[in-house]
């Protein structure tokens, strides 16, 4: 004997009334939001982009942090140095309820101050280098992998030479001969924008080359070839049907190119080619530390541990989310 149906209400499926609870609680679920759920697996990479935020926060609340918990960073404080040998008069190098990482020696500035001020330096410089280095990366490697032919091969050319070319010489050059100022910027600003505009031309080859590989194999797919069939024209099929199928490869590039930008804005401001003094930096904190390692060498290891941290915490971040958008992951 079979049981009686039940009567539907107007609009509903019968087939949806006699499923079972749990085959109605299940639901599609986006690329973006499987990656999200794999990503709250990964503690490493939750705990480098907690490491991420708060440091971002440091930055951008720099004036509040140091004029609660420290002194002007540029503010010298002669009494806390000792004037024969130079170097901080308290233990540690100075570290105390009023200088919680201690006094630079010779000057006595606030090192808490400048390393809080350093990472607005060091993190705004890598966020601009990366996003400048991404939007022409996509832009001409897109282009190339699209168009082919001699398109293709100009650029992959251009490509080529622009990695060859040296970086670090071709940016201590030209910051060298920078004026003080310069399209009604001056000081460290100049400085600052040159860092970016250097980083960022130098690193966008590397996302050009992701870029127009992945597009090399996209622009063969069932779905663009459909556009072209129903008469799209270029440019749709390059803003709708390809570019939001990079996003991925793009994301994971530029989460994994912020520290080494960071590394690199360090490299330059300890060879003298960074900020101008007295604007805070990391690697010009170092550079100073050379002098004084031996006799102090506590003001060598804060700096340099605070760009381990970040860049450590960046890395970590990076990786997790590329093993999240990575469809062939077991994580």
């Amino acid at each position: 004997m079979t049981a009686p149906l039940r009567e539907t209400s107007a609009g509903e499926p019968a087939a949806a009334v006699d499923a079972p609870p749990e085959a109605r609680a299940i639901e599609g679920r986006s690329p973006w939001k499987i990656a999200w759920t794999r990503l709250k697996r990964d503690k490493l990479a939750l705990a480098g982009a907690f490491v991420v935020v708060f440091l971002v926060l440091v930055a951008v609340f720099a004036p509040v942090i140091v004029g609660l918990l420290g002194h002007p960073p540029d503010e010298f404080h002669e009494d806390q140095i000792d004037p024969l040998f130079g170097t901080p008069t308290g233990a540690w190098g100075g570290i105390s309820s009023d200088f919680l990482l201690g006094v630079e020696p010779v000057n006595g500035r606030d090192v808490f101050s400048r390393i809080v001020y350093g990472a607005r330096i060091s993190l705004l410089v890598a966020f601009l280098a990366a996003v400048f280095a991404v939007a022409l990366g996509t832009v001409l490697g897109i282009v190339a992998g699209y168009f082919g032919g001699w398109v293709d091969a100009v650029l992959s050319r251009v490509m080529d030479v622009m990695l060859a070319f040296p970086q670090l010489l071709f940016t201590i050059a030209l910051v060298s001969v920078l004026p003080n100022e310069l399209l009604g910027i001056e000081g460290s600003g100049v400085r600052i924008g040159a860092l970016v505009v250097v980083i960022g031309f130098f690193g966008w080859p590397y996302v050009g080359r992701i870029v127009r590989g992945q597009t090399l194999s996209l622009r063969e797919r069932e779905y663009v070839e459909a556009a072209r069939s129903l008469g799209a024209g270029r440019l749709y099929i390059l803003r709708k049907e390809l570019l939001p199928n990079l996003v991925a490869p793009i994301t994971v590039y530029a989460t994994l190119m912020i520290p080494t930008n960071i590394l690199t804005e360090a490299a330059l401001s300890f060879l003298g080619a960074g900020v101008k003094p007295p604007t805070a930096s990391w690697g010009q904190m170092l550079s100073k530390a050379v002098n004084t390692y031996e006799s102090d060498p506590l003001f060598m290891v804060i700096p340099g541990l605070a760009i381990f941290i970040t860049v450590l915490a960046f890395n970590l971040f990076g990786d997790g989310v590329r093993d999240a958008l990575d469809p062939k992951g077991s994580r």
